[in-house]
């Protein structure tokens, strides 16, 4: 029904993922190379005709929108008093940060995670604490021990949880959710939930929002959601913030006012009630068109190039390489892999602490592209092995 595999030039459309060299291949950045659903573009375009682009404000039909998307897709019931507009998930971050931190406190991160958090973290004259995750076999887990010490300190006033978790593409069970919100509300840390990857997941695969967890989690969270990944709407800013206690609610409200994140531009309220109401059987069939790419990329690599391994994984669009078998770093095994074969991926040591010896690779494209980034990378990894490793 819906067309994953024609190739859109974008090229000359001032996209950031495609401002590269005419013999590069960029599939570094989480933007997705399918148009967005065609109920989403006729709505734009309704949107468009009226020809009038004044102040936009937050309409009822937003908010039901996201309320009944979240209670039908996730089983977590919005209350519209606790759910408020922003202009970006990232952007939300930052804000909160700035407003509810005080300079030099420290922020938890769980290394390797979204590199973004850092840029917010350092940018609001706050450190980061990380909580490196436990890497073994194959598979990531959080070191609960380190966490509780890192949560201990006076110091600590927040955490920025990534769930389902960028750049790994880990779902964090219940189990794991309830700890963090038991050892938060212990020691009185505030948690930032990023949630903007949860509706890509495995088809069959359901994602648990961290304030649906415990009551602990609900008093504790901050939840930063959006349809922006998931369609492909980026550019049009849009995402929410649900807030449950009451003290944070207002120290929220106040933190997307007074940085002036807090009002939507003509097109971005409209695009998401299309996205809510109307996307989701584009999105079903998106996730089902993704999650092949990842068993292309999973069989190429166990049958063509077994240097390097797919972290196995059940959310998000992107796929964490494991390249410790070079004895090189992510950063210069990428930066190597873009001279040599064009192909351009970001190194793991972006991503924090652990990250150093893997690359992020986006498969959000059609197949044709996502297969030519594969077979580029196995040209630069024996390249570099002959010219290397002997």
């Amino acid at each position: 029904m819906y067309d994953f595999d024609t190739v859109i030039d974008r090229r000359n459309d001032d996209s950031i993922k495609w401002k590269v060299a005419e013999n590069e291949l960029p599939m570094w950045v989480a933007d997705i190379d399918f148009q967005t659903a065609p109920e989403i573009l006729e709505a734009l375009q309704n949107r468009l005709e009226l020809g009038i682009f004044g102040y936009t404000d937050v309409s009822d039909s937003w908010y039901k929108a996201y309320i009944d998307w979240w209670e039908r897709r996730h089983c977590l019931k919005i209350e519209k008093e606790n759910l408020f507009f922003s202009t970006g998930v990232v952007y939300s971050i930052s804000a909160i940060l700035k407003h509810l931190a005080t300079a030099n406190e420290k922020i938890v991160v769980q290394s390797p995670v979204y590199n973004n958090f850092y840029n917010c973290i350092e940018d609001a004259g706050l450190r980061v604490a990380e909580n490196r995750l436990l890497y073994k076999d194959g598979t990531y887990s959080i070191d609960f021990s380190d966490l509780e010490e890192k949560f201990s300190d006076p110091q600590t006033s927040l955490m920025i949880l990534c769930n389902p978790h960028n750049p790994i593409n880990k779902i964090w069970n219940a189990e794991d959710l309830a700890r963090i919100g038991e050892l938060a509300k212990k020691y009185s840390v505030t948690v930032i939930a990023d949630e903007i990857h949860c509706d890509i997941t495995r088809p069959g695969t359901r994602y648990t929002p961290f304030a649906a967890v415990s009551e602990a989690c609900r008093e504790v969270s901050i939840t930063c959601i959006a349809p922006t990944k998931t369609f492909n709407l980026a550019g049009l800013h849009t995402s929410a913030v649900y807030v449950l206690n009451p003290a944070l609610r207002r120290k929220v409200r106040h933190a997307l006012h007074a940085d002036k994140f807090s009002a939507p531009n003509s097109f971005a309220t409209v695009a998401t009630v299309a996205a809510f109401e109307q996307g989701e059987k584009w999105l079903d069939s998106l996730r089902a068109y993704v999650f092949e790419n990842r068993k292309l990329v999973e069989n190429f690599l166990a049958e063509e190039l077994t240097e390097i391994s797919a972290v196995k994984g059940d959310a998000t669009y992107l796929v964490w390489l494991d390249i410790s078998t070079l004895k090189e770093t992510g950063r210069n095994f990428a930066a190597y892999l873009r001279r040599k074969t064009g192909l351009f991926l970001i190194g793991g040591d972006a991503y924090g602490s652990g990250g150093e010896h893997f690359l992020r690779m986006n498969i959000a494209c059609p197949r044709s592209i996502c297969l030519d980034g594969l077979n580029r990378l196995k040209q630069g990894v024996k390249s570099f092995e002959t010219e290397n490793l002997g």
